[in-house]
């Protein structure tokens, strides 16, 4: 009768592990976008809401966490203040695990970016500049932004082309 009871308490433990495993693994879920899509992100994820990959409109990505970076540009004049989602935080909330973010403006234009970018520097994509909402004709809807002023050793010329604007997917691999 022991072991009966011991082999019991074993499995409902199991039971109970399963169970919470699968309530967080629903927590995690990626809901539908509702708005307009502004990013597709492929590749190399374990989290998705779309047939071949995730999807998102401006309030999914506001979700993830707003973030602020104040920089300069190539293409600006002085400073501005942009605002946005951490690419580090968008691969979390994805499960990327690739090494490389393959950046693809609407217009195809391509750039690989190494993922460890996103994780040794707060590169963000950006939606708003100086409180506004980027447009396509302002380089957005979304603006892959590196903060070159707070990191010198990023005002290169490698960087700056990385610096994808027009930002319609992201692939991992």
């Amino acid at each position: 009768m022991p072991n009966f009871l011991n082999t019991f308490a074993v499995g409902f433990r199991a039971l109970a592990l399963l169970c919470l495993c699968a309530g967080a693994a629903q927590a995690e879920a990626l809901p539908k976008p509702t708005g307009p899509i502004l990013l597709s992100v492929t590749g190399a994820i374990g989290v998705t809401n779309a047939e071949g990959g995730a999807t998102f409109d401006l309030a999914m990505l506001e979700a993830i966490g707003k973030t602020t970076t104040v920089t300069s540009t190539a293409w600006t004049e002085g400073e501005s203040t942009f605002e946005g989602v951490l690419l580090s935080d968008l691969m979390e909330r994805v499960g990327a695990t690739g090494t490389t973010a393959v950046a693809v403006a609407l217009n195809d234009y391509k750039v690989d970016i190494p993922a460890e970018d996103f994780t040794n520097y707060p590169v963000i994509l950006a939606y708003r500049m100086d409180g506004d909402l980027l447009k396509i004709r302002d380089k957005g809807p979304l603006w892959i932004v590196y903060p070159q002023d707070d990191f010198p050793d990023l005002k290169t010329k490698q960087t700056q082309a990385k610096w994808v604007w027009q930002v319609k997917e992201i692939r991992f691999r």
